[in-house]
């Protein structure tokens, strides 16, 4: 019966046209403390030296753990429909993301 009651509790969860959008990263950088994980995603584009912070978001360690446990669960299902993804190891910071060099 407490089975039950558990999985008959529903989360009703609201999803704006603006949220929906999606903001596109392509870099993420991870901080944390002892009581919260921060997860800042950044958009890094070619030739230029200066990248915004496009979200942040703040999580709890035990929060954060779940978060890794579901992309891994993810990656794997999608390497299991689509196949291996490419880990690409590319160089450090400051990245050119293939964009032209500067010349002088």
């Amino acid at each position: 019966m407490a089975d039950q009651k558990k999985s008959d509790k529903k989360i009703n969860i609201e999803l704006t046209p603006e949220v929906a959008e999606g903001v596109y990263s392509n870099l993420a950088i991870i901080t944390h403390s002892n009581t919260e994980f921060v997860i800042d995603f950044v958009r890094l584009m070619p030739g230029v030296p200066k990248a915004k912070v496009k979200s942040r978001i703040v999580l709890t360690p035990q929060h954060a753990k779940r978060l890794m446990k579901a992309l891994k669960e993810n990656i794997n299902k999608f390497e299991s429909a689509h196949g291996p993804i490419k880990d690409i190891e590319g160089p450090g910071l400051p990245m050119n993301l293939g964009g032209p060099t500067a010349q002088a």
